[in-house]
C-alpha cells in the first residue's frame, strides 16, 4: 500500500472547503463539493476506469470492472464529499505528525486547542504512527475525506495489482450527507449493487451495524416587532419565547450532554432570528424508532406551554424524518456484515461490531433495501476543530477493502486469502 500517496491525496482533499449548508435549496449546498467531486472524478479517469461521471447533482459515479472468474456480485463503496457545518470548514491548514511520540498535541493555529491523551484515550495506541490534525481554527475534514481518499487509493491499488481478483465494484461519492441529504438523488437501480459499504466510521477496525433513528424539527417562533420606545403592551419578543421554549427541553435525561450508549436525546443545535421571528432547529434521536413520536409529543407540549405565556406569539413545529436504524435491514442480509468481519480477520485484525450515536448514508440506503454497513476509516473527533486522523489506520482500511472485494468474488476463500497480498 502506498502510504505517502494516500497522505497526499488526503491533504489535497481537505484543502477544498466542502462545508454543507442547511436551509438552501441547491444540491449540493456548497460549490466546494462540486470542486472536490470534479477532482475525484478526474483522478479516477486517470486510473483508467471506463465509467466515471459527475452527474447534475454533483454525485460522482464510477465502476471498476471485474477481473475475477467468476465475476461475483456487484458491490458498492461509498463516501461523502461534504463536511459538517458545525465547525469552520476552511481554509484547512493541516498538521502532519510523523512517528507520534506520545503526549499532548498542541494545534498551531490556536494554542488553546490541545489534543490531550486523557481526553483522547485512542492516542495511547498511536505511538509511532502518523497523525494528521488541523491547526485548531477549523475542522480537519477527516469526516469524510478519509473515506474519499481511502476509496480512490483502493482503486489505485487494485488497478496496479491486476493479480488481485475481484468482481465489479461500484463507487459513489455523495454530497450533503452531513445535513441528511446524502442519498436524496441516489438511484439504486443505477448503482446496481447487491451490497454496499459506507466508509464513514470513526476509530479503526469497527463495523457500524446500528445507528440512531432520526427526525429533525424546525420550530418557527413568530413574535411582534415594534420600536422599543413604544413597545409596552405591543411588542412580543420571539427571542424571549424561544428562551422559554428551550427551558422546557429536558436537560437532565434527554440531552446529548446527559446521555450515552443507547440513550436517545432531543438536541437544539441551531438558532437564527430576532424579535419578530426566530427559527430553531432540533435533532430527535433514538435507537428505538417508536421513541421519536414521544420526543415529538414533548416538543409540541413545550411549544404550546411557551406560546401560552406570550399572548400574540405563535409557534409552528415541523418534523421531518431523516433516517432510520439500519439494524433491522442488516438482519435480513447477514452476509454483508459477516464478509466484512471475515475480510478483516484475514488481515490479522479483530473486527468490532458497533453502534453509532448518529447516522450515515448507509442507514438510509439500508432502509431503501440495499444493505449498507458502515466501516471505520481512522478518523476521530468528527465535527470539531479537534478532529484528527491516523494515516496508518487509513492504510489498514485500504487493505480491508481489497480483502473484502476478494471475498465477495470468492466468498468461500479460507483465511489464507486468494492472493498473497492479503497476508
Amino acid at each position: 500500500m502506498n502510504a505517502q500517496r494516500l497522505l497526499e491525496r488526503f491533504l489535497g482533499y481537505v484543502g477544498i472547503d466542502t462545508t454543507s449548508v442547511e436551509g438552501v435549496a441547491d444540491y449540493p449546498s456548497s460549490p466546494g463539493q462540486l470542486q472536490l467531486g470534479q477532482r475525484v472524478a478526474e483522478e479516477l479517469r486517470q486510473l483508467g476506469l471506463p465509467e466515471v461521471e459527475q452527474d447534475s447533482h454533483g454525485l460522482v459515479w464510477a465502476t471498476l470492472p471485474s477481473n475475477g472468474s467468476p465475476a461475483g456480485p456487484t458491490i458498492a463503496f461509498l463516501a461523502h464529499l461534504d463536511t459538517s457545518p458545525e465547525a469552520p470548514g476552511g481554509p484547512v491548514r493541516a498538521q502532519v505528525i510523523e512517528c507520534y511520540q506520545g503526549g499532548e498535541i498542541p494545534l498551531p493555529g490556536d494554542r488553546s486547542k490541545i489534543l490531550r491523551p486523557e481526553e483522547n484515550p485512542e492516542l495511547q495506541r498511536m505511538v509511532g504512527k502518523t497523525l494528521i490534525t488541523s491547526d485548531g481554527t477549523t475542522l480537519l475534514g477527516a469526516d469524510d475525506k478519509t473515506g474519499v481518499a481511502i476509496l480512490v487509493e483502493t482503486v489505485a491499488h487494485l488497478v496496479e495489482n491486476p493479480h488481485i481478483r475481484h468482481g465489479p465494484i461500484r463507487l459513489l461519492f455523495t454530497c450533503d450527507e452531513e445535513i441528511g441529504r446524502g442519498v436524496d438523488f441516489v438511484d439504486l437501480q443505477r448503482l446496481g449493487a447487491t451490497v454496499a459499504y459506507t466508509l464513514d466510521g470513526t476509530g479503526a477496525y469497527s463495523i457500524d451495524v446500528e445507528t440512531f433513528s432520526a427526525d429533525q424539527a424546525v420550530i418557527t417562533i413568530t413574535g411582534r416587532n415594534i420600536h422599543p420606545s413604544i413597545a409596552k403592551g405591543r411588542m412580543v419578543n420571539a427571542l424571549r419565547v424561544v428562551g422559554e421554549l428551550l427551558c422546557r427541553f429536558p436537560l437532565d435525561h434527554l440531552s446529548p450532554e446527559s446521555t450515552e450508549g443507547r440513550q436517545g436525546f432531543i438536541h437544539p443545535y441551531w438558532v437564527e432570528g430576532g424579535v419578530g421571528k426566530v427559527v430553531l432547529r432540533v435533532l430527535l434521536r433514538d435507537f428505538q424508532t417508536s421513541q421519536l413520536a414521544e420526543y415529538a409529543r414533548l416538543l409540541y407540549e413545550a411549544a404550546a406551554e411557551a406560546q401560552a405565556l406570550f399572548p400574540g406569539s405563535s409557534i409552528e413545529v415541523a418534523i421531518t424524518p431523516q433516517y432510520r436504524n439500519m439494524a433491522e435491514g442488516l438482519a435480513k442480509h447477514p452476509q454483508a456484515v459477516a464478509l466484512a468481519q471475515k475480510a478483516l480477520e484475514r488481515l490479522g485484525r479483530r473486527p468490532r461490531l458497533t453502534f453509532v450515536r448518529g447516522g450515515t448514508d448507509g442507514a438510509r440506503l439500508t432502509a431503501m433495501g440495499l444493505p449498507t454497513p458502515n466501516l471505520a476509516t481512522g478518523q476521530y473527533n468528527p465535527h470539531s476543530v479537534l478532529e484528527w486522523a491516523c494515516l496508518d489506520e487509513m492504510i489498514d482500511t485500504v487493505a480491508w477493502l481489497v480483502s473484502l472485494a476478494e471475498l465477495w468474488a470468492f466468498p468461500e476463500a479460507d483465511g489464507q486469502g486468494q492472493n498473497t497480498h492479503s497476508r
